[in-house]
């Protein structure tokens, strides 16, 4: 898929996955199944065709590669997806950062730009961070 081909909302909420999980140049196992495990079963994916993950993961590595990329795929994001899903494409990329148990500090500046791109409100967000982080405690 170019980087200049249209992104589908489903696209886009992979894409913000994908970014979370590249944000610190290591893609964990842990985050790659939590991507996984999320567009295999949440109903926002439902009818998504998996294989397009490989295509929309170039495209993300490719703009994150050019100057001005980042701001370029958050145009992109927010091209196709509907604003009642923002908060869905937040909590997805909190998930990706929560997933290995420790959120470093290139992941959190990738999710202070997401809540930022995205508009959203703060005391929304602290409550999806706050789930995600609950939903990934360990003994």
């Amino acid at each position: 898929m170019p980087i200049t081909a249209p992104l589908t909302a489903q696209d886009s909420l992979a894409a913000v996955m994908i970014l979370v999980s590249a944000s610190d140049t290591n893609m964990r196992t842990s985050e790659l199944m939590q991507i996984t495990n999320a567009i295999n079963n949440l109903p926002v994916f439902a009818g998504y065709d998996a294989d397009k993950l490989t295509l929309v993961s170039q495209a993300v590595f490719d703009l994150l590669e050019q100057e001005d990329g980042l701001e370029a795929l958050f145009g992109l994001i927010r091209d196709a997806l509907p604003d009642h899903l923002f908060e869905t494409a937040y909590a997805l990329a909190c998930e990706v950062a929560a997933a290995d148990g420790k959120t470093g500090q290139p992941e959190l500046r990738v999710l202070e730009e997401i809540r930022y791109e995205l508009r959203l409100d703060p005391l929304h967000a602290a409550a999806i961070e706050r789930g995600a982080k609950a939903r990934h405690m360990i003994l």
